[in-house]
């Protein structure tokens, strides 16, 4: 019976499956939004230990939304398509 090596990176920051549209731009952010996830959820068990200070951690959460934010608006997820002509849109 051979045993599966874990990777100290697999275990410490997992990824989920996407089950979304695929397309580049959606899997990058899937991505950051993971890490995000699982970094902000690092710093609430720190505050939550004692081991960082309130204000701290919320500077922190702070920081890594931002960049969340920019990563969406630099990726154009969520925005509409630009229409080819503008005919459709005058109707």
């Amino acid at each position: 019976m051979e045993k599966k090596m874990v990777n100290k990176d697999d275990f410490l920051y997992p990824r989920g499956r996407y089950y979304g549209h695929v397309k580049p731009e959606n899997l990058v952010f899937n991505a950051n939004l993971q890490e995000f996830a699982q970094r902000v959820s690092y710093i609430c068990n720190l505050e939550t230990g004692g081991k960082l200070p309130p204000d701290e951690a919320y500077e922190q959460i702070k920081a890594m939304w931002k960049e969340l934010k920019r990563s969406k608006k630099q990726l154009k997820i969520g925005e509409q398509p630009e229409q080819n002509n503008g005919s459709e849109a005058e109707q």
